[in-house]
């Protein structure tokens, strides 16, 4: 059961210093129903999205370079210098296409509203619009103005309540959450696949240079070569541990139904967990099928919010926790 401090986990520092009165609010509120994220929805979902952010747009860039430098030393220092074409083909063409859907699942998760609540919508007319029963609580994020639904955590660096939040990650510039964890998945998937064919490769194209004359293994010279391909060995190597790591908490992140956020804050939840499978079919958008691996397809078995969410004008309520009916 989630503790009293959890469940007020937004209410101001000068709140809790108020004395026992605040305490005793607390642990009343402990009884009320919560609001489910269906009520409350996101109103950008279809709209661009785009964290300005510094460091995150540095990370990104970065990673993009990271990736284009393997693909410059994979193609002029290994593949189009050897005498095998058929090795060459085999490998340019699946280098190319791990690369292609690596940046591009990069790019969905960047850009990629992560399932953001709309901000300022606290407010007294909003709240009776939702018709809700009376003995509901709802909870104001002090930071965003926003009403929260359950399992929305405010970001920092976004400055807004993200649904399902896990984490936000700066080499994708983004949080991850509802609607853009398939991407980062993927992203981090694709990453670990082209980590360890580099390096494969890299180990091959060693190989035939000690077996072969170094001056006819590259069109470099043969200290630039080694130096290209220990670079490349030494990204790969590091990138293939970090992704792997990633990916395998992320897809444990799916199948626990709990994110890093949460079990971060020891946040066991109320919410209802749905079953492994169910919950893997929710984050990639269906049943299985190749579309899983694909990051052209959008999340067609959410239930998604509206496109345009109208919100009463008014003023921001003062309270970080409401019961309805409003006092």
């Amino acid at each position: 059961m989630k503790s009293p401090v959890h469940r007020c986990r937004d209410v101001e520092h000068a709140r809790g210093q108020a004395g026992d009165g605040a305490g005793i609010n607390c642990l009343q509120t402990e009884q009320r129903i919560p609001i489910s994220k269906d009520v409350i929805t996101s109103s950008s979902a279809s709209a661009m999205w785009f964290i300005r952010d510094a460091c995150g747009i540095v990370c990104a860039i970065i990673t993009w370079m990271l990736v284009l430098y393997a693909e410059f030393v994979v193609l002029f220092v290994m593949l189009l210098p050897s005498k095998n074409l058929t090795y060459s083909i085999v490998n340019g063409t699946l280098f190319n296409i791990l690369a292609f859907l690596a940046l591009a699942s990069h790019l969905r998760a960047m850009c990629t509203d992560p399932g953001a609540v709309p901000k300022g919508n606290a407010t007294k007319e909003y709240i009776e619009s939702l018709q809700l029963k009376p003995g509901q609580v709802v909870y104001k994020c002090p930071k965003c103005c926003s009403i929260k639904p359950d399992r929305a955590h405010h970001c920092s660096v976004c400055k807004r309540c993200i649904r399902k939040m896990d984490h936000h990650c700066p080499w994708v510039n983004n949080c991850v959450g509802e609607n853009n964890q398939k991407y980062f998945v993927l992203f981090t998937m694709y990453i670990a696949l082209i980590s360890l064919h580099a390096l494969v490769m890299v180990v091959f194209h060693f190989l035939y240079c000690f077996e072969d004359d170094w001056t006819k293994c590259s069109s470099f010279s043969p200290p630039a070569t080694v130096i290209l391909l220990i670079l490349l060995c030494f990204e790969g190597l590091l990138f293939l541990i970090f992704t792997s790591v990633m990916f395998g908490t992320q897809v444990h992140s799916i199948c626990t139904d709990e994110t890093g956020i949460e079990r971060l804050k020891g946040e066991t939840g109320k919410w209802g967990k749905v079953p492994c499978w169910e919950a893997v079919q929710t984050a990639f958008g269906g049943p299985f099928s190749l579309s899983w691996c694909s990051p052209f397809t959008g999340l067609s078995c959410k239930n998604s919010p509206p496109e345009h969410v109208t919100i009463p004008q008014g003023e921001i309520i003062e309270e970080d926790v409401i019961e309805i009916p409003l006092n």
